[in-house]
């Protein structure tokens, strides 16, 4: 009873049948009360995203499989301690972490989450030195800071490791088949098949499933994923075929392929038919999606205008948007998402020779596989700490001394039947892949975008065009303030994965600097329809709220991201966006301090409290906001540019005419940093070089009335009146902001009053 019971619940887990497999693993518990059966029950609350369930059942257990899934559920609901105390009792200090390099990965995001950055980045590492596969380690690696180059640890040592796991889990297996042959060999002469009835037989099978040493049936595995039963018998093969009153169809089965390009398949005659080479079925064990609890996103920042005494506000151009639409050489000074002033939009580089066209993979299948006579299949979990399902095997190569020797040098690896060559050049195809991802997303958190986007050039086609590679690259022209090759590369992104959500946050923010309300729009629409509990959903109806100035709600729906995902650190930097349109000061600081409590290498957030400080006129915790996103993203030059307008505020003019020059080089597109420059100058009384900086400005940003009005105060402190007098007129026919006319109008008014005497005033 209770190895059929727990055969239903395995199989409704696989089937997705949640509330199935709850009710019978109740059923189970109540009359094999014992705590692997409740590890079960517990997986299959969390298989239904009901952690405080599998809190409440798991509570107070000491199995390392329990602690593990309780540390789960607690991290769920957000109690960090107690999921701690569950991976590292306290009266047990040198208790062995549950789960492997799952078990590591699980108390590095704890550590994070609770500001011990060291302790996490150890056991990030740890985990990668466990399962060299496991890259959600490397990520949060990468998001820290702490990575070390992707050569280096998806190396020789990787390899080795990854190839005495398999050979390890294929030796064990060949051992494991043996006793369960033995075991069959013995019921088979005890009781044949003319001498049992199917009900007998059944319970036979039952027995054996038992009786099995390392028979983990309720073992739940690494993020609630259901273990499966290990069964006697040709059922795996026969669980695929179509259904007959056959007696081998009665026992445990083998769990379906969990990926999308492979297709479940038994021994079906058509398939047979089909294909003259008979193959090994591929029966990975299902597993649940694991649910992010990270997001990783390059956020957009607060702007300002050039030519402001009330400092800068988010998305202001330099000559007010009346210039925006109509002239390609309009630039934009920050935004809504990077800290940065935009590019010409009709002189971004266009990027058609590099980017690669994309083909959108439809999902293929693999050939019709089955397993041919005197072939074994064997089938292992995912973290590969237990064996999940076995058949026995056929007599009918026994006797032929060539498949002796080749089973000397085979082993099974996932129910495929492989041989030792097979696995040392399988994991260095993997490794050398995952050294390109590794070594481009290392290089894309530390900003070094341009490097990245070279390394990931050298991927394969059918890995560049696929939908995260192609997010990442528009993340990367994203902090290259190449908005339209951002678009294009996001726009292959969803053509590539309309269902994935991957940087769609991003991407949001880039069609708003380009102010693409109705690109937008639809895809606001498009996310909310594919998932309404997603934050990255919210995000972008939110920029779509902001495009168009609608600031209060655009607050509401950033808000509702934060609820739906807390540790979504790019929402919270959002909603500190529009406390400052709004001139919520106090609540724009506790929004950005809280996306830095979740990731202090969040440098939008720095350079967000950098802004509210340097318009309150706090400048020196201005420069210290300034510097802190300076060192994580030292190659912005918008960040440059504003550090240094904090320490010409601060009377360090020289400092900041050095930080000024560090921004013109790192973008020399960018207006910002130019103008910043002419100020200082000017207040050095440097005219003359002013002046040459402001002509040379002209040619980058031929119609900012600031550019303008800058060079009218210079001619008037040269006593230079008509010439002043000239370039506050086409300052004024540029149609600057309101604010900026008003002051434009006041210099046109005092022209004729000397400095010493307009100070006084």
């Amino acid at each position: 009873m209770e190895a059929i019971l727990v055969d239903s619940v395995l199989g409704s887990l696989r089937h997705f049948l949640h509330r199935n497999a709850i009710f019978i693993c109740e059923r189970l518990c109540a009359e094999f009360p014992s705590e692997t059966n409740l590890q079960l029950l517990a997986s299959c609350y969390l298989h239904n995203n009901q952690a405080y369930a599998a809190y409440y059942i798991l509570k107070g257990t000491q199995m390392a499989q329990s602690r593990y899934l309780f540390a789960i559920s607690c991290f769920q609901m957000d109690l960090l301690t107690e999921a701690e105390a569950a991976l590292c009792p306290v009266n047990e200090p040198g208790a062995e972490i549950p789960n492997g390099a799952a078990g590591h990965y699980l108390l590095g995001l704890i550590y994070r989450y609770t500001d011990r950055k060291k302790s996490a980045v150890h056991h990030f590492k740890q985990a990668l030195s466990l399962d060299p596969l496991l890259w959600a380690a490397y990520e949060e690696l990468c998001l820290l800071g702490a990575a070390e180059e992707a050569t280096a640890v998806f190396g020789e040592a990787a390899a080795l490791c990854i190839q005495k796991q398999h050979l390890h889990h294929g030796l064990a297996s060949q051992n494991l088949q043996t006793s369960i042959e033995d075991r069959n060999l013995v019921s088979g002469r005890n009781l044949s098949s003319e001498d049992v009835s199917p009900r007998q037989l059944k319970h036979i099978h039952a027995n054996n499933l038992r009786e099995i040493p390392g028979n983990y049936h309720g073992a739940a595995m690494s993020g609630a994923t259901a273990s499966q039963s290990l069964n006697s018998g040709p059922s795996s093969t026969a669980f695929y075929n179509t259904p007959s009153p056959m007696v081998a169809q009665l026992s445990g089965v083998a769990p379906p392929p969990l990926c999308r390009n492979v297709q479940q398949n038994g021994l079906n005659p058509s398939t047979v038919g089909n294909d003259s080479s008979p193959r090994s079925t591929v029966n990975p064990t299902i597993q649940a999606p694991r649910r992010k609890f990270v997001d990783e996103g390059k956020l957009r920042k607060i702007s300002g205008r050039l030519f402001s005494d009330s400092g800068p506000r988010r998305s202001t151009r330099l000559a007010g948007e009346a210039g925006a639409n109509t002239n390609p050489s309009g630039t934009t000074v920050a935004g809504n998402g990077t800290i940065h002033s935009s590019k010409y939009l009709g002189g971004a580089k266009s990027s058609s020779a590099a980017f690669r066209s994309v083909t959108v993979r439809k999902g293929q299948t693999l050939a019709n596989e089955s397993f041919d006579e005197g072939t074994r299949q064997e089938v292992f979990d995912d973290s590969r700490s237990y064996i999940s399902a076995a058949t026995s095997t056929s007599t009918s190569t026994s006797g032929d001394p060539k498949s002796l020797e080749q089973d000397e040098a085979t082993m099974t690896i996932g129910g495929v039947i492989t041989n030792t060559s097979k696995i040392i050049n399988g994991a260095a195809e993997v490794l050398n892949l995952l050294r390109t991802l590794g070594e481009g997303y290392r290089l894309s958190c530390m900003y070094r975008c341009q490097d990245a986007l070279d390394v990931y050039m050298k991927l394969p086609h059918k890995h560049y065009n696929t939908g995260w590679v192609l997010s990442q690259i528009g993340k990367a022209y994203f902090e290259l303030v190449d908005y339209l090759g951002a678009d294009r590369a996001f726009s292959s992104a969803r053509q590539a994965s309309p269902y994935s959500l991957e940087g769609m946050d991003i991407y949001s923010t880039v069609l708003y600097h380009l102010r693409e309300d109705m690109k937008l729009s639809y895809l606001a629409q498009e996310l909310i329809s594919t998932d309404r509990l997603a934050p990255q959903s919210w995000c972008a109806m939110g920029n779509c709220y902001s495009l168009q100035k609608d600031h209060e709600t655009a607050l509401k729906n950033f808000q509702r991201a934060v609820q739906l995902n807390s540790r979504f650190a790019y929402a919270h930097t959002l909603c500190g966006h529009e406390y400052v349109a709004l001139e919520y000061f106090e609540n724009g600081i506790k929004s950005y301090q809280s996306a830095l409590r979740i990731d202090d290498r969040h440098y939008n957030s720095w350079y967000g409290l950098g802004m509210i400080c340097l318009r309150q006129e706090k400048f020196e915790f201005a420069e210290h906001h300034f510097r802190m996103a300076f060192q994580i993203n030292p190659r912005s030059s918008v960040i440059l540019c504003y550090l240094g307008t904090a320490l010409h505020a601060l009377k360090r003019s020289g400092e900041a005419l050095y930080m000024m020059e560090k921004a013109i080089l790192a973008d020399k597109k960018n207006p910002l940093p130019m103008y910043e420059k002419a100020n200082i100058l000017l207040g050095l009384d440097n005219f003359d070089e002013a002046l040459e900086v402001l002509e040379e400005l002209k040619e980058y940003a031929p119609r900012e009335s600031s550019v303008y009005a800058l060079m009218g105060k210079i001619y008037k402190r040269r006593n230079m009146y008509d010439k002043a007098m000239l370039h506050f007129g086409i300052a004024l026919d540029l149609k600057p902001s309101a604010a900026d006319v008003a002051t434009i109008k006041a210099a046109i008014e005092k022209l004729h009053v000397p400095d010493e005497i307009e100070d006084n005033l």
